[in-house]
């Protein structure tokens, strides 16, 4: 058996990184000063996770939707944790959603 794919998962510090602070000559000191947030250094190095606080700071600073950072955070967290072989061996089982469930709450 061969072994197993690891998961392709970007860290969000990463993705603010290269595509926003080095396109923009934007320093992590510059950036932490501009969102009054030391904690940046940890995000940017992907030693700490993008937290909705954070995504509020980011989204005003940068003029994009502070979902657009919990998204990069929900997927990389996804994709890790997909390769972890977390839900391995359980057994799927379909269940009729309820009218009173939104139907987006079941995907």
């Amino acid at each position: 058996m061969g072994r197993a794919k690891k998961p392709f998962a970007i860290h969000p510090g990463e993705i603010l990184k290269t595509e926003f602070m080095e396109p923009m000559g934007l320093s992590a000191y510059e950036l932490a000063k501009a969102l009054n947030f030391p904690g940046i250094y940890e995000v940017v190095r992907g030693d700490r996770a993008v937290s909705a606080d954070t995504a509020i700071r980011l989204g005003k600073y940068f003029g994009l939707p502070a979902q657009f950072w919990l998204n990069l955070q929900n997927d990389y967290d996804l994709r890790i944790a997909a390769g972890s072989g977390v839900g391995k061996g359980i057994k799927p089982r379909r269940v009729e959603v309820s009218p009173r469930i939104p139907a987006h709450a079941s995907r």
